[in-house]
Parts: structure tokens; C-alpha cells; sequence
């Protein structure tokens, strides 16, 4: 490839996702895998005789657990992962019109010209429930592998929890896994860490429109003039599009009226 298509390339690619994000993704999705099929094993009798080696079953379960909250915290040494966790912990009325409106529906926010940012609600809800989930199974996990700590009572209620929050836990995941799997691009970024300008700009203008101001201004920190700028561009032209097609559409019911 010739020098000029390689900034070609490097134009039309937007990094969503660093070196350290991605090691942070990859490990936990691999432990959290782990609990679950380890999990079903010690929950499921007839998985449990099929696999065997219980106890063993049962430490590999009790060490990933135990591991889980470990790769997330290692990630807070990464600038890029605390900004995102930031933006995961932020919440907006574009972040409410998304969830009102049922926008996780394919090409649902497009229509209704949603300034989305680089995450979407449906992204921020799934991260903050899997991080409340995770503190909730390592405390009752840490209950139902010691005993002693509590009575009886408490020990069944710990029970109660982590078998129910498990379940939702696997509901969860595969949702998540599930919408990954239809949306090439998302896929591509968390592998390679780099997405298409174009994906960007039609499932996540406002981060879009971030990044093309922090290239504006030859930083690191976006312009906020520059972003509201583009932000509006880019509600303007969702918004002119959208129109345009209920224009086509009225005249098309005309013609058929004549």
C-alpha cells in the first residue's frame, strides 16, 4: 500500500478502544466465561456427574471470582480507561430519549437523530450492572465459600442471591454477546481497537463529532466550541435526512392518490 492510501486508511479509522481497554475487555469477558460454565457445572447435577471433579470445579470457580474485579483495576493506571469510565458513569436526556424510545432497534437512533455519544445507554446500563453484579457475587461467594463468618440464615439468603444473580448475570451476557455479534464494526473495535469514520458518525455522532474536533485542534482535548459545532451539524443532518424521507414518502402516497 502506497503512502498516500496508508493516511487514506489512517483518516477514515477512529481509535475507540486502546491497547489497555482492550487487554481489560479480553480479560475479564475470559474469567467471567469461566464462572459462568463453572458455575452451571456446580449448580446443574447432571453437568456436575458428566464433568466430575467437583472440588476441583469449585476452586477454578472460587479463584476466578475472586480474580474478576482484578483486571478492571489494573485498568485504572490507563488514562484512556478512566475517561471511558467516566463517560460510562455519566448519564444525559439523550442517554433517557434512547432508553424511552426503544433505540437499541436498529437503525432507531438514526431516525430519531440522536446525538449519542461514544457510548449508548444500553452500554452504560449493561457496564453498571455487571460491576454492581460482580461486588454482589464476591460478597455472598466469599459468604457461601466461608461459613463461619455468618449463621445459618445468612448463609441462605447469600445462597438465594448469588444463584438468582448468576442466572441474570447469563441473561445479560447474552444479550451483550447478541448485539455484538450484529454489529461488525463494534466487533472490529474492540479487537483491533480502531472503527470507520462512517460507523462512527451514524451510531455515535456526538463522539464523532468529539473526535473530529480534537483533530481541529492538534490536542488531546477537544474544542468545546468545535464539538457543539459538529454536534449540531450532525443532529441537523440526521434531522434534514429524516425529513426527506417523509417527503419522498408523502409524495408517494400523492401519486398513488392521483
Amino acid at each position: 500500500m502506497s503512502r498516500p492510501a496508508e493516511a487514506g486508511a489512517v483518516r477514515r479509522r477512529i481509535e475507540r478502544f486502546t491497547r489497555a481497554e482492550r487487554y481489560v475487555h479480553r480479560a475479564t469477558a475470559t474469567l467471567m466465561l469461566v464462572l459462568i460454565a463453572t458455575g452451571a457445572v456446580l449448580y446443574l447435577p447432571s453437568l456436575s456427574v458428566r464433568i466430575g471433579h467437583r472440588p476441583v470445579v469449585a476452586l477454578i470457580h472460587l479463584y476466578c471470582g475472586f480474580a474478576l474485579p482484578i483486571p478492571m483495576a489494573a485498568g485504572l493506571f490507563s488514562r484512556a480507561y478512566r475517561a471511558d469510565a467516566r463517560r460510562l458513569n455519566r448519564h444525559s436526556e439523550t442517554d433517557r430519549e434512547w432508553l424511552r424510545n426503544r433505540a437499541w432497534r436498529r437503525e432507531r437512533a438514526r431516525e430519531l437523530a440522536l446525538p449519542v455519544g461514544k457510548f449508548n445507554a444500553g452500554q452504560k446500563l449493561n457496564a453498571a450492572f455487571q460491576c454492581g453484579a460482580i461486588l454482589v457475587m464476591a460478597g455472598t461467594g466469599t459468604l457461601m465459600w466461608f461459613p463461619h463468618l455468618v449463621g445459618v440464615s445468612a448463609r441462605t439468603g447469600a445462597t438465594f442471591v448469588h444463584d438468582w444473580l448468576a442466572l441474570a448475570i447469563g441473561f445479560v451476557v447474552i444479550g451483550h454477546v447478541w448485539f455484538a455479534l450484529n454489529d461488525h464494526q463494534a466487533r472490529i473495535g474492540m479487537r483491533t481497537g480502531y472503527v470507520t469514520r462512517g460507523w462512527a458518525q451514524r451510531e455515535h455522532p456526538a463522539w464523532a463529532a468529539e473526535v473530529a474536533a480534537q483533530d481541529r485542534s492538534g490536542d488531546g482535548d477537544p474544542d468545546p466550541d468545535a464539538v457543539s459545532e459538529a454536534e449540531d451539524r450532525a443532529a441537523r443532518g440526521e434531522a434534514g435526512a429524516r425529513d426527506r424521507e417523509e417527503g419522498r414518502a408523502v409524495h408517494q402516497a400523492r401519486a398513488w392518490d392521483r
